[in-house]
């Protein structure tokens, strides 16, 4: 029997604006807020589907630096230019990580610097 990815933790500094940013992404819900200030979201059927949940934990630690790890979004009901779009308003802004600009995705950064790339393919 093999493993899967149930949740992702994300130190944050602010929890609560971190959940909304990545809900209005995903078009996930809050799923359980707990006592300490961490946030989990995820999809309306909850914790143990197909897709894992995300938490994020309070930290007053800052980001540094690139993350070694980093989540990539595939639109799933638009072109890549019009989700660029609707990412952009949301809060992400674009990111250099030393791309050359030929790359088919776009990398960008959520409310907190945490790196994230937009690919070209359409999920459905």
């Amino acid at each position: 029997m093999a493993c899967r990815i149930s949740e992702l933790i994300i130190p944050c500094q602010d929890p609560q604006r971190l959940a909304a940013f990545w809900c209005e992404v995903l078009g996930f819900v809050v799923l359980d807020p707990d006592d300490h200030g961490a946030i989990e979201i995820g999809p309306e059927e909850g914790f143990g589907g197909l897709q894992p949940t995300l938490i994020f934990s309070p930290t007053t630690e800052p980001k540094v630096g690139r993350l070694r790890m980093h989540f990539d979004v595939n639109a799933t009901d638009r072109d890549q230019d019009a989700e660029l779009d609707r990412l952009l308003k949301l809060g992400a802004r674009p990111a250099d990580v030393g791309q050359s600009g030929e790359e088919p995705w776009h990398v960008l950064e959520d409310p907190e610097g945490n790196e994230f790339c937009l690919l070209r393919a359409r999920l459905s």
